[in-house]
């Protein structure tokens, strides 16, 4: 009574779970991980701010205009004596004065170091983009680490639930053969055994299943519920050719193409450093108003002035004490160390691109092998099941085929899945991942 009790708990959890699911597949997973993943949403706020700073308005291009406005008042105990004698003494004596004008400022020349920085931020900008991309492709992968994880554990999880609907057949007929004499109620036991160990085997994976959607539907920003299944088809591409990946991925690999503009960065940097040498000239401008009420001893009780004033400067640090050579070489220093990191880059890609092709190679090969050995088991298996049937292999022999198959499936779904990882690890070292189309 308990082994139907349990058995009919997991159909009745596998026909809630298979219930009314949505089915999501790879290119709408990558939907939703574009538009919703946290760390993705993260990266393009970086690049708003990068594209903000490499806008005009951030570049110095532009003139500055600057209001000031400003009021006094005084009281004053004065005594004035004038030239021809007189003496005036005044006591609380008030005068004011007030002040308004609109100051402009522009930097006409500045040894071209305002064009190397403005290039400078458009450079980060792009810089910014690839690193942008580079979460995207990492993202990417761990989305689908975690995809073909449900899908392996979906499989896995018909595999032994096939295993378990087996393993209550044979239950049934040995209690019809213990009922009619034909077998001892070790054949019984034995049956009820192997279907508790099934029913384990299954609600483990199920809980797996589970866990590994809520893995899944984190990477996707949670824009789902727990209630979905995927696409458990997957396709290999077998005309890949070695020597145009490798050449693409001396050309389009994400870190390598954020060296060379770590190169442009630094090379503008050196040019901005340099500029600090040559001379600045300014140009100034301001309208003006002014108007003072005096007091009495002034010679004139109000005046009022408005005028148009503007000038050019010219600044030329001859000499800054030696910082400005400092930071040139410095410049210079960073701009060789970004060269080696190139060097090592290009080295480290080399190597990686082997290594992920040849763990392409051998894990598809694998997968093929574990294809064929589903038919050599199965056959095996179909064989023994009717020689137990016949009464010709014992139950510990039929339980040995019965693993044997799930085994083999078992080791099937893994190999399928970390082949498929594979062929994705090798396309983003190439930098074609986000080139291909599932």
């Amino acid at each position: 009574m308990k082994i139907k009790i349990i058995a009919l708990s997991i159909i009745i959890m596998s026909q809630t779970v298979l219930f009314a699911q949505q089915v999501i597949t790879p290119e709408k997973a990558i939907s939703l991980a574009l538009e919703n993943n946290y760390g993705i949403k993260l990266a393009n706020t970086n690049v708003s701010i990068a594209k903000n700073n490499a806008n005009v308005l951030n570049s110095g291009y532009l003139p500055t205009l600057v209001g000031n406005s400003g009021a006094t008042y005084n009281v004053d105990n004065t005594e004035a004596e004038f030239s021809n004698g007189e003496v005036t003494v005044l006591t609380g004596a008030e005068s004011s004065r007030y002040n308004a004008s609109v100051d402009l400022n522009y930097t006409i020349f500045d040894g071209l170091g305002r064009s190397y920085n403005y290039k400078r931020l458009k450079e980060t900008h792009k810089l910014t983009e690839l690193e942008a991309r580079e979460t995207i492709e990492q993202t990417i992968l761990q989305l689908f680490t975690v995809y073909y994880n449900v899908a392996q554990t979906i499989e896995n999880t018909n595999n032994i639930s096939e295993t378990l609907n087996i393993s209550k057949e044979r239950l049934v007929r040995a209690q019809y053969q213990f009922d009619y004499g034909q077998n001892t109620k070790l054949g019984v036991l034995n049956a009820e055994v192997d279907i508790n160990n099934d029913s384990i085997n299954l609600m483990n994976s199920q809980q797996d299943l589970k866990n590994f959607k809520r893995d899944l539907n984190l990477v996707m920003g949670n824009a789902l519920g727990d209630n979905f299944s995927i696409d458990t088809d997957i396709a290999f591409n077998n005309l890949y050719s070695k020597e145009a990946l490798i050449e693409k991925a001396m050309a389009s690999n994400v870190s390598l193409l954020q060296v060379n503009k770590n190169i442009d960065i630094n090379t503008l940097n050196i040019k901005s450093e340099k500029s600090t040498y040559l001379p600045t000239l300014g140009l100034t401008g301001s309208y003006g108003w002014n108007k003072s009420n005096n007091n009495a001893a002034s010679f004139l009780a109000v005046s009022t002035n408005t005028g148009l004033s503007a000038g050019l400067n010219l600044r030329w640090d001859l000499f800054d004490g030696g910082s400005t050579i400092t930071r040139v070489k410095n410049a210079k220093i960073n701009l060789e160390a970004q060269n080696i990191r190139k060097e090592e880059l290009l080295v480290t890609i080399d190597r990686d691109f082997n290594n992920a092709w040849e763990d392409f190679q051998n894990k598809l090969n694998i997968y093929k092998f574990r294809e064929d050995n589903i038919t050599t088991v199965k056959n095996n298996f179909d064989r023994t099941e009717e020689k137990f049937k016949l009464g010709q292999v014992n139950s510990i022999e039929f339980r040995q085929a019965q693993i044997n198959l799930l085994n083999a499936e078992l080791s099937r779904n893994q190999a399928k899945y970390e082949a498929k990882l594979a062929e994705l690890q090798m396309l983003q070292v190439s930098g074609s991942l986000l080139d291909i189309e599932f």
